[in-house]
């Protein structure tokens, strides 16, 4: 075999490794369930940044959200939990504690 031979080889086996790598990863990123989205957000636990009277702020995961609270009043630093996504804006209830 002269060199033109075994650059082709080595060519080949390089691209083989990289297309196998790549299936791979793809095959791994298809059975990854979806971390974002509003359906999500149902069920997670929020803090209170600007108290919710019953319009404010929350901190969810870094991010700041408005949020309406359905009953009463709470405070900043408190936890509450939201109860459902209406567009940009959280309907949470306070956390039993």
């Amino acid at each position: 075999m002269d060199a033109s031979t075994w650059l082709i080889v080595i060519i080949v086996v390089f691209v083989a490794a990289f297309l196998f790598i790549a299936i791979v990863w793809g095959i791994r990123a298809h059975r990854n369930k979806i971390a974002a989205g509003r359906e999500e957000l149902v069920g997670r636990t929020a803090s209170v940044v600007v108290a919710l009277e019953p319009k404010g702020l929350v901190l969810v995961d870094g991010e700041r959200w408005t949020a309406i609270i359905d009953n009463g009043r709470a405070e900043p630093e408190e936890e509450v939990t939201i109860s459902k996504v209406e567009g940009l804006k959280l309907i949470v209830t306070r956390k039993n504690t």
